[in-house]
């Protein structure tokens, strides 16, 4: 009598894109390995559920859309006449299944937090050469392209430039569940418009409207949503909530605190230390935001009127006030609230300046200096998207827009 095998061709119904297809047996295993199904635990947006509700989507969502959109531009780039053979195509969309997998808990917000001086790209590699060991080597090829040491070069850009498979997909998703409609891209246009030329992406001249499109959606997505100002000051206290408890616990004060949070608390960790340390990595790949979250209910009723005041408004959505600026706030008015906070909570100056906390922040939409998106034109020739455009004023997108923000306890 046989048995039949298990059937892992799973089809998942997205409500960006539709059904999405796992097409095959590696890619449904590397899905399925506990590194990944972490990100399913960890919101895509971070704290911006604070000011859209909806906007509770996760990174594994998004590492699928990713993964889904790629699938795609390998057929339309074979449809033009381009090879790529069925290794690099797994390979490709493995390597965008895991491109998220180092973030931390809340995405962003916490990055060179836990972990001083190290980027969630540099623990994502860390954690794929920990899953290829695992595999016996079947991502050595994703990770070259990763890496961009992998010859066919448009299979990185496909993976990491401006006008990669990861911002396709997390511009739509994005709007869709924040319900903000100006980052809605044709993703479906752009991808039928993609070809190569000289080993690098690019687009073809008659799809020059949805690139026009998608840049100015990204302009109006960072300032409507990433960076909004309800969303930064529920950062910025959720940066100095752990910032006051990794301090509390140098000093060997005891904190409620799952064994993962507990590792990180109570040791400081930098990049040399993560990267030789086997432990690191274990701790890190069992974070996610209910470990935070879990604390800040339990940190709430702390003896330590700083960690507990600053918990229990996290908790009840009473957030730090925001003043956004061209120029730094007023030196006066941070000391003047600093006095105020000190006499109210009985504090010193050091601890009242939880109380409060400055970001400058800032964004240029589209930088050709960094990458470039080429427009393909009929004849050949090639013009960078700043050039090729007549509706638009790239420039205005090139600009670095800088803004400060100054946050604030309001008592």
């Amino acid at each position: 009598m046989s048995i039949a095998k298990n059937n892992k061709r799973k089809i998942i119904n997205d409500p960006v894109f539709g059904f999405i297809n796992i097409p095959n047996d590696f890619l449904y295993d590397i899905i399925q390995h506990p590194y990944f199904q972490r990100l399913n635990r960890i919101k895509q947006l971070g704290l911006s559920s604070f000011v859209y509700p909806g906007a509770t989507h996760t990174r594994l969502q998004h590492s699928l859309g990713a993964m889904h959109l790629m699938t795609e531009a390998i057929a339309q780039l074979r449809d033009a006449g381009h090879e790529i053979t069925e290794k690099e195509s797994q390979a490709v969309q493995a390597c965008i299944l895991l491109h998220d997998i180092g973030h931390g808990p809340f995405s962003h917000t916490l990055e060179h937090s836990l972990v001083s001086g190290i980027s969630h790209e540099e623990i994502s590699l860390l954690m794929m050469q920990q899953i290829n060991t695992e595999l016996d080597g079947k991502l050595d090829t994703a990770i070259e392209i990763f890496t961009n040491v992998y010859p066919k070069k448009f299979l990185h850009q496909l993976v990491s430039s401006q006008l990669d498979m990861d911002r396709l997909d997390y511009l739509s998703r994005d709007s869709f569940y924040s319900g903000v409609s100006e980052g809605i891209i044709g993703s479906a246009r752009i991808i039928k418009m993609l070809n190569i030329h000289n080993d690098q992406l690019v687009i073809e001249a008659k799809g020059i409207y949805s690139i026009e499109k998608f840049l100015v959606a990204r302009r109006l997505m960072y300032w409507q949503v990433y960076l909004h100002k309800t969303s930064v000051a529920a950062e910025k206290m959720l940066l100095n909530i752990l910032k006051r408890a990794k301090e509390l616990a140098s000093r060997n004060v005891e904190l409620f605190a799952s064994p993962a949070l507990h590792y990180f608390l109570y040791n400081e960790i930098n990049k040399d230390k993560f990267v030789h340390s086997e432990i690191a990595l274990e701790n890190f790949a069992m974070l996610d935001d209910s470990d935070l979250i879990c604390a800040i209910k339990v940190w709430s009723s702390h003896a330590d009127i700083v960690l507990s005041t600053l918990c229990k408004s996290f908790t009840d959505r009473k957030l730090f006030k925001v003043e956004i600026g061209t120029e730094p706030v007023d030196k006066k008015k941070r000391e003047k609230l600093l006095k105020q906070y000190v006499e109210y909570f009985g504090v010193n100056t050091e601890e009242a300046a939880y109380f409060q906390g400055e970001e400058i922040l800032s964004t240029d939409t589209y930088s050709p200096e960094d990458d470039h998106i080429n427009i393909l034109y009929k004849d050949g020739t090639i013009k960078d998207i700043a050039d090729a455009s007549d509706m638009l004023n790239i420039n205005v997108l090139t600009k670095k827009v800088e803004k400060y923000f100054y946050c604030y306890f309001r008592i």
